[in-house]
């Protein structure tokens, strides 16, 4: 019988619950885009409630934060209902409330989707996760009239290079963009973040999709999401060339078929043979 995986809550800085501030649950913050987040949203004034798999990187990156406001970590897989339902109900009684939920925790899979021992694992971390979340915050936000959802996708979910990843992005817009109409006028406000290719884990050994051209660090889309927290807008591109190949390939998307043959993207990577592997971790992209 495999182990039952442990679980922790740490509270870095003892503070009066609730607390004053604004606070943050942000999923995916042990690395690229969600820890750039915090540290973004922290010197702003958020209170934070991070998340993901990896405790130790998230205390180390807590006890970074602690002095500028209350930080609390807890060690969830998203992949996992029951650690859904449990962080949402720690991250409350951590807080008290949520006034922001970053959607950020995502993976992606090395190589073709179909020869990973568990693909489906790609759907219920980019999509499942960040609709029950959403689904378990939300009706306290509306309580409130107050509330921020920020859901992080991918110009993948503009442009598909990758069936299921692209397929898990697309998802997300749908959902994010159908729940801001839904919501209007309720006091939640959602928005919604596409990056294309910025430093991360999960893009380590990535090229430049452009000869020359300079790959942004996470710290881009950080910026990006705390400004729609305070300035909510449908979505945000970021870095914002990437608005350029999303509407060529809405408008002309046999033309971008053939870009994307002319960059290198083609079908010649998947007749390398290989292991399965599974899904890494990732920020959100």
């Amino acid at each position: 019988m495999t182990a039952p995986r442990p679980t922790r809550t740490t509270q870095i800085t003892r503070t009066t619950t609730p607390t004053s501030r604004p606070v943050a649950l942000i999923t995916g913050a042990s690395s690229g885009i969600g820890e750039a987040t915090a540290r973004e949203l922290s010197k702003r004034g958020y209170a934070l409630v991070l998340s993901a798999r990896r405790l130790e990187r998230l205390e180390a990156l807590a006890s970074e934060l602690a002095g500028a406001g209350p930080v609390w970590v807890i060690r969830a897989d998203v992949a996992d209902p029951a650690d859904r339902t449990r962080l949402v109900a720690e991250a409350l009684a951590c807080a008290g409330r949520i006034d922001a939920l970053i959607n950020n925790a995502g993976i992606n899979i090395e190589g073709a989707w179909w020869r990973d021992a568990d693909p489906s694992r790609l759907l219920r971390v980019n999509l499942e996760a960040p609709i029950e979340l959403t689904r378990l915050l939300l009706p306290a936000m509306l309580a409130r009239r107050n509330g921020s959802i920020i859901t992080v996708a991918s110009v993948a979910g503009h442009m598909a290079t990758e069936g299921l990843y692209s397929a898990s992005k697309f998802g997300l817009r749908g959902f994010s963009l159908g729940l801001r109409r839904q919501l209007r006028g309720s006091g939640v406000n959602v928005s919604l973040v596409s990056p294309g290719l910025v430093r991360s884990e999960m893009t380590e050994g990535m090229r430049s999709p452009l000869p020359g051209l300079k790959v942004p660090g996470a710290e881009v889309v950080a910026v990006a999401i705390a400004q729609l927290l305070s300035r909510p807008k449908r979505e945000r591109i970021v870095p914002g060339w990437y608005r350029v190949p999303a509407l060529l390939d809405a408008l002309a998307p046999g033309l971008t078929d053939k870009l994307l043959v002319g960059l290198g993207f083609s079908t010649a990577s998947l007749q390398s043979s290989g292991s399965p592997s599974s899904g890494s971790p990732s920020s959100g992209r």
